[in-house]
């Protein structure tokens, strides 16, 4: 889930920007543009890959599976709904316990998402006009595993689609660990393709074995995934290109240095390619968040300490002369995560047009949206968030019109004004379709 990917040069002669921690930029360095989202490298990777399961099938898919060792010889690619619960089974009470609690906040977010949205309908001329709503009938969710799986992931996306009603529901995952398919099971998942990559997406797409051909795949995923995605869509529907995650935060003099700072590296851990980005109204907040910064990032483990310093070196704080210069600057870079840490933070908030998720107030922490308060933690990055929103209970479902003429004599004028309009058009046999309505 993306950052903003430009390499900028620091601000010359700022000792800040060559100092440990978030360099300083104006406004005018800032980025405007969104990061392309599809490695071109990755893109060339994926199309031979994608082109070899489109001709080969389930043989395609075991070559790539085997090449990248994520199934032996002779072993199941897949995992059924048994093997699923024996994982979760097999987890101690309290791990399932926080799968289930976790399950069940995603779960009644997406409830009400789903109830937002209804059949209805209205009169027109002579009859009646509608919409129904309804879900795809087979949905792919794809979750990362790699240096760190996130069976939230899993969770965030398969109960998403169950609540929007879609009845094939299938979770991918390379090297799925038991809390992996322990979440497929709570999510309550068809079943779950252990393989990950553009073989995985490209399988989803095209169905293969017990794995129906999927209307839609969603998910965060790596390069490989995102660049699969760009192939298959058109084919199938996919929820959004992503890449590594970004937060920006927005805080004045009211806010505390040491959460600040554990926000921004807590998105810094995800990535070297992810982005904290800082845009503060005070200096002494800026340089007091930048010590936490340095403190917090010395205190990590390894690996974690030496991936969030590769993202902090490429994040940035932006010094904002008011509260509305913040927002404008946030709304420039339209975040996959925005968090508001200042004086009437819900105000504040609700002026910004341009984000993926929304997090008011130091108590409602961005990881906490990660791990399920609710709302889906599958955002749009790269400045995306200017024209889309994040993964919900809408993007499984179709929104399908229909239209019922009753009374001929009574929907008269819209037969003639059709006439009309289709030969102002040019189109003929179109207009000779409405005459054969008149009476």
């Amino acid at each position: 889930l993306a950052p903003l990917r430009a390499t900028i040069p620091p601000p010359e002669g700022d000792p800040m920007a060559i100092t440990q921690g978030l360099r300083l930029l104006t406004p005018d360095q800032i980025p405007s543009d969104c990061a392309e989202p599809v490695d071109p490298k990755a893109l060339e990777q994926a199309k031979e890959i994608v082109n070899d399961i489109r001709k080969d099938g389930e043989k395609g898919l075991l070559k790539y599976a085997l090449k990248f060792g994520e199934v032996k010889e002779g072993e199941k690619y897949t995992a059924d709904k048994e093997e699923i619960k024996a994982a979760y089974d097999g987890l101690s009470a309290e791990q399932r316990g926080v799968l289930d609690r976790v399950g069940a906040r995603i779960r009644a977010f997406a409830k009400a998402q789903r109830a937002s949205v209804t059949d209805t309908e209205t009169d027109i001329p002579g009859g009646k006009a509608g919409q129904l709503v309804s879900p795809v009938e087979s949905a792919g969710c794809y979750a990362p595993g790699g240096r760190y799986p996130l069976p939230s992931s899993v969770m965030m996306t398969a109960i998403t689609a169950r609540e929007a009603g879609v009845k094939n529901v299938w979770v991918a995952s390379p090297h799925p660990d038991q809390v992996t398919k322990a979440a497929a099971h709570v999510a309550g998942a068809s079943g779950m393709l252990k393989c990950g990559g553009a073989q995985a997406v490209a399988t989803l797409a095209e169905g293969i074995g017990e794995i129906p051909a999927c209307n839609i795949i969603v998910g965060p995923g790596n390069q490989w995934v995102t660049a699969a995605k760009s192939i298959v869509q058109g084919k199938c529907a996919i929820d959004m290109l992503a890449g590594p995650s970004e937060v920006l935060v927005i805080c004045d003099e009211t806010a505390d240095p040491k959460t600040v700072a554990a926000d921004l590296l807590a998105q810094a851990e995800h990535d070297v390619e992810a982005r904290p980005i800082l845009v503060c109204t005070s200096t002494p907040t800026i340089e007091a968040i930048n010590a936490e910064l340095k403190r917090q990032l010395a205190e990590l483990p390894s690996p974690n300490k030496e991936t969030a310093e590769m993202a902090v070196s490429k994040g940035f704080v932006c010094k904002a002369d008011s509260v509305e210069d913040a927002i404008a600057i946030s709304d420039k870079i339209a975040p996959e995560h925005l968090e508001i840490m200042t004086a009437d933070a819900m105000k504040v908030g609700m002026q910004c047009n341009h984000y993926g998720g929304l997090f008011v107030g130091r108590n409602a922490a961005e990881v906490l949206g990660d791990y399920g308060c609710g709302p889906n933690h599958v955002l749009p990055t790269a400045g995306t968030a200017r024209y889309t929103g994040g993964l919900s209970v809408h993007t499984f479902l179709r929104i399908r019109t229909w239209m019922r003429v009753d009374n001929a004599a009574d929907n008269q004028p819209v037969v003639e004004d059709a006439i009309a309009l289709a030969r102002m058009e040019g189109l003929e046999a179109h207009a000779r379709a409405a005459e054969c309505r008149k009476e």
